[in-house]
């Protein structure tokens, strides 16, 4: 292992992502916190508690969820994009670092930010709300294995886009309404029969019920198929990864 490459590389990363403060951190909690107030006082006011559980303080897991989505694909996408935008990408390719190194590179920094910032949003809510957390361990692993899983899906994006427009296409046609629509401002319990089962075929359910019971103790699903959803994900995006590697996919063209 390439030590001194993966630190270089991660440390580019996190010193780029310092120097876009307001975009990368600002911008986000700013947004998260327009939802508390709207959601949690407007609608709040009419949804007294959601599983024995004050609406406020309920949306509070599917909001750090969504912006940890959005930010891990968003990071990880342009990371490795803008190299091949520039054309630096062949001077990475043709250094002595490995397929692996690079990946660890990119991904570790795009996950990093993420969780910074879901920890971020989380200190922030607890100014607007009461919260509890009745499984840190398990919360920060949810949180870490959501950063990780969709800054790799966020690097498969990075490679496939051939222009900035190409970034933003799955953002925000596919991951942004799946997480609207994954329960995060509501739970799926409450949905008609029909609308729950086709509910459950939204791969972003089971990240934010998961996330949801280290909290309150409760989720949509159990904790198991969570789990195993969540690590479902994170090995399919491994083996794109591969295949992208092991073809040149993009890369060498």
């Amino acid at each position: 292992m390439n030590r001194h490459a993966v630190a270089a590389i991660y440390a580019f990363e996190m010193a780029r992502w310092r120097r876009t403060v307001m975009q990368s951190i600002i911008s986000p909690v700013l947004s998260t916190t327009l939802y508390f107030v709207v959601f949690g006082a407007a609608i709040g006011s009419h949804i007294p508690q959601v599983d024995g559980v004050s609406y406020g303080a309920f949306i509070v897991p599917g909001l750090i969820m969504l912006s940890v989505l959005t930010q891990s694909v968003s990071n990880a996408s342009f990371g490795i994009y803008f190299p091949r935008f520039t054309g630096s990408i062949y001077e990475l390719l043709s250094a002595p670092v490995s397929y692996v190194e690079v990946l660890l590179s990119y991904v570790g920094a795009a996950a990093t930010k993420s969780i910074i910032l879901g920890l971020i949003i989380l200190a922030t809510a607890t100014l607007f709300v009461p919260l509890r957390i009745d499984h840190p361990v398990w919360m920060l692993i949810f949180l870490v294995l959501t950063a990780f899983t969709f800054s790799l899906l966020g690097f498969i994006i990075g490679i496939w886009a051939d222009g900035f427009e190409k970034l933003q296409l799955v953002p925000l046609l596919i991951i942004t309404p799946l997480a609207f629509l994954g329960g995060s401002f509501y739970s799926i319990n409450m949905l008609p029969p029909l609308w729950r089962t086709i509910s459950l075929f939204n791969p972003v359910v089971y990240l934010i019920s998961g996330f949801r019971w280290s909290f309150y103790g409760q989720g949509d699903v159990s904790l198991e198929v969570s789990l195993l959803m969540t690590f479902g994900f994170l090995a399919l995006f491994i083996a794109i990864v591969a295949w992208i590697f092991r073809t040149g996919y993009r890369l060498k063209a």
